[in-house]
């Protein structure tokens, strides 16, 4: 299957997704489903340099809380369309990706994975003290009832999510299958053995970290609309930098097709403790989860996958 065949199957879907959308009476069913495109969006990002790379980013939280963030400021000044305002995080998220890919992808092992998540904790502190955007306080958005092509604007935004994360998807595996995707994996394999063999391997980082950071920042854009209210601690939430982590890991990290499955089965699961547990639940869960398949099928289920085929 070729890339332009694999994206027009994803434009399918996207198109049957909306078909069937029209049936759909009960709003809950796209505040579900756009966490779950949300998640699959920000474990693609986040694969891109960890799974691809071998470089694990505990700073999610910091590219996410940007866009969002970013979104609140800009909304604030011009109250612009929502695609606007995913292009404008997407270009602040990239752009402190850059700079910290220039200042860390130096390290590596452990002292990156501790760099990321001072990141994190930096820009909590930063967006924490920004008075312009609610600071400690919070910030409140008047979210419209209606889409800009009708239906509420909650199905609005899941469609949105929906294409940013096919999107995401696509990209993820163009990049699997192109020379940009093998010089990955000669760096996530051996870095050393692959700057002797003439992989330009700062270059390649520099960019997947653009593109991961400016693809969670796209994922934060419309966080705001879809919660009306948004604070540090919910913005900066450990949720999202574990979720991020778990779900290629579960799925298998490394190949495109891995977070898609482990954001669809977690964010299934965690939605469907939510509802019948309680929210507390939900990180125990993905500790469980990530200790089972750590434990028992480290390639995650691709990688059972796998074993069963070459078994056969």
């Amino acid at each position: 299957m070729t890339n332009l065949r694999f994206g027009l199957l994803g434009l399918a879907l996207i198109v049957a997704l909306w078909l069937a959308g029209r049936l759909v009476t009960n709003e809950y069913v796209f505040f579900a489903g756009y966490a779950v495109a949300q998640y699959i969006l920000l474990a693609t990002a986040w694969n891109l340099l960890g799974g691809y790379a071998g470089y694990v980013n505990f700073g999610t939280a910091a590219f996410f809380a940007l866009g969002a963030y970013v979104s609140v400021a800009v909304n604030k000044l011009f109250e612009p369309p929502l695609i606007v305002l995913i292009l404008v995080g997407a270009l602040a998220s990239g752009a402190v990706g850059l700079a910290m890919g220039y200042l860390t992808l130096k390290l590596r092992g452990v002292f990156f994975s501790i760099a990321t998540l001072a990141l994190a904790i930096v820009a909590q502190a930063v967006v924490t003290n920004w008075e312009f955007v609610g600071g400690s306080s919070g910030a409140y958005l008047l979210r419209p009832t209606a889409g800009p092509w009708g239906g509420s604007y909650v199905e609005y935004l899941f469609y949105v999510m929906l294409v940013m994360a096919v999107g995401a998807v696509v990209l993820a595996r163009c990049i699997e299958r192109s020379k940009i995707g093998f010089g990955l994996a000669a760096i996530r394999d051996d870095e050393l053995v692959g700057e002797a063999y003439g992989v330009p391997t700062l270059r390649l980082k520099l960019l997947v970290t653009v593109l991961s950071g400016a693809l969670m920042g796209m994922a934060g854009a419309p966080l705001p609309f879809y919660v009306a209210y948004l604070d540090p601690p919910s913005a900066f939430n450990l949720a999202y930098a574990v979720n991020t982590i778990a779900m290629p890991l579960i799925g298998g990290a490394s190949t495109w097709v891995g977070p898609v499955i482990g954001a669809v089965l977690l964010t299934a699961v965690q939605e469907t403790a939510m509802v019948t547990i309680s929210s507390a639940a939900n990180l125990m869960i993905v500790g469980l989860l990530m200790v089972l398949f750590i434990s028992l099928a480290p390639n995650g289920i691709m990688g059972l996958l796998r074993g069963v085929r070459s078994r056969a």
